[in-house]
C-alpha cells in the first residue's frame, strides 16, 4: 500500500468490474434531457447512485423507438448492472424490453406500456387530467380543448381518459374536433394549434405536455385573444419559469425528483435481492398550481 501510494497507483475500475462481474454503472434512458421533468428525475437518480458508489450513463432516444431499441440491445453486453427507462412515444417494438428484463434489472419511470410487465413508477395521470379539466369547468369554461401527446403510451391514454370523463360528468360535449392529435413540438404543430383555436374557439385548453402549451401563447397573440379572458390554459409541466410567463401559466406539477428517487432506490433494492415483486406499479401524486392563465 505504501508503494502504491508512492507511485500514485490507481486501481483499474474495468479490471475490478470483470473480477466482481459488476460494472458499478446504471443506464438511464429518457426521451430528452432538456425537458424539465427528466432533468429533475435524473438529478435524483444521480444522487441515489452516487451514494451507492455507482456511475450513471444517460441515453437520449429523442422519442425514437429505433434508437431506444438500439440502446437496449447494446446494454445486454454487460456494460451496465441495471436500467431505468422512460419509454419513447414512437414504438419500434416491445420485445426488446422483455429481453433486457430477462438479463438485468429494469425499472420503468414516468411512462410505461400497459402490456409490458415490470416495475413501474408513475404519476396519477388520470386523476391529474380529470382534476385539471374540472378546474377549467369551475373557472367557467364550456368548450374545453385537449392537446394530445404520448398517445401510444399508458401515460397519454390515461390523461385523455381523465379529460373525457371530466367533461362527461359535467354534461359537457366531448366532440372529436376538440382533441388535437399527432402534434409534435415544431412549426407545423404551432400552425395546427393556431388553426384549432381559430376554428373551434375553445374557451379552455388542457395540454397533455408542456411543449404544446407554449404554442398556445403565440397563437393567442397572433389571433389577438387574451389569456385568460378569452381562453384559459393549463398544462402538465415542471416548467421552472411558468410563473414568469405573461400571464403566469397554471400547471399540473409532477413529482419528478421523487419519481427518480423512488425508481433508483427500487433498482438498487433489486440488485441486493431486497425487492421481490417483478410486476408492480407505484403511483405518486401530482398537484395543480393555479396561476393567472386559468383565472376566472
Amino acid at each position: 500500500m505504501e508503494m502504491a501510494k508512492k507511485l500514485n497507483y490507481e486501481p483499474n475500475p474495468f479490471a475490478s468490474s470483470l473480477r466482481r462481474q459488476q460494472s458499478k454503472t446504471i443506464a438511464v434512458i429518457v426521451p430528452e434531457v432538456a425537458n424539465n421533468f427528466f432533468s429533475l428525475a435524473i438529478k435524483a437518480i444521480e444522487e441515489v447512485a452516487r451514494a451507492k458508489d455507482y456511475h450513471v450513463l444517460i441515453y437520449q432516444t429523442h422519442e425514437s423507438g429505433e434508437i431506444e431499441a438500439s440502446f437496449m440491445t447494446s446494454l445486454l453486453s454487460g456494460r451496465v448492472d441495471g436500467v431505468l427507462i422512460s419509454p419513447a412515444s414512437h414504438v419500434a417494438g416491445k420485445e426488446y424490453f422483455q429481453k433486457v428484463r430477462e438479463k438485468i434489472p429494469m425499472v420503468f419511470f414516468d411512462r410505461d406500456h400497459a402490456d409490458i410487465e415490470g416495475v413501474k413508477i408513475t404519476t396519477d395521470d388520470y386523476d391529474s387530467a380529470y382534476n385539471a379539466t374540472q378546474h377549467l369547468v369551475d373557472a367557467g369554461c364550456k368548450t374545453i380543448g385537449y392537446l394530445a401527446a404520448l398517445e401510444t403510451l399508458t401515460t397519454g391514454k390515461k390523461r385523455l381518459q381523465g379529460y373525457q370523463d371530466a367533461l362527461k360528468n359535467n354534461n359537457l360535449m366531448c366532440r372529436a374536433g376538440l382533441i388535437v392529435s399527432n402534434c409534435e413540438n415544431n412549426e407545423p404543430c404551432r400552425s395546427k394549434i393556431k388553426d384549432f383555436i381559430s376554428e373551434q374557439r375553445p374557451d379552455g385548453i388542457l395540454s397533455s405536455i408542456e411543449e404544446l402549451a407554449l404554442p398556445c401563447y403565440y397563437a393567442c397573440k397572433e389571433l389577438q385573444l387574451n389569456i385568460p379572458k378569452d381562453l384559459k390554459l393549463i398544462t402538465f409541466s415542471n416548467l421552472s419559469h411558468a410563473e414568469l410567463l405573461n400571464p403566469p401559466l397554471s400547471t399540473i406539477n409532477q413529482p419528478a425528483f421523487e419519481i427518480g428517487d423512488e425508481a433508483a432506490t427500487i433498482l438498487f433494492k433489486m440488485f441486493s435481492k431486497r425487492w421481490y415483486d417483478p410486476n408492480i406499479t407505484i403511483s405518486l401524486k401530482s398537484n395543480i398550481i393555479k396561476r393567472e392563465s386559468t383565472q376566472s
